[in-house]
């Protein structure tokens, strides 16, 4: 998979990053949760957007790997990351 080029953005909501995916099928909308990057990724509570996107930007191999994961498993148009993805069985 390729990412889209499309720069990754803190939604107006403030509720999560939009990201996107290529895939053989098409394009694929992806949503990592704010709560995500604050329990995984070490994103302080109300940081700022500069701040948020520099944590998806460093987290963005392993954010990635996941979203493919998923992706595999059940192909989609949209995708929404939450800490249930990243919770360790």
């Amino acid at each position: 998979m390729e990412t889209v080029e499309l720069e990754p953005q803190v939604l107006s909501d403030r509720r999560g990053v939009v990201f996107g995916l290529v895939r053989p099928n098409g394009p694929v909308e992806c949503v990592i949760t704010i709560a995500t990057l604050e329990a995984y990724f070490w994103l302080e509570p109300r940081a700022s957007d500069a701040r948020i996107l520099k944590t998806f930007r460093d987290g963005y191999g392993r954010i990635r790997a996941i979203a493919e994961r998923r992706l595999l498993a059940h192909p989609a148009t949209r995708l929404e990351l939450t800490s249930d993805d990243f919770a360790r069985p």
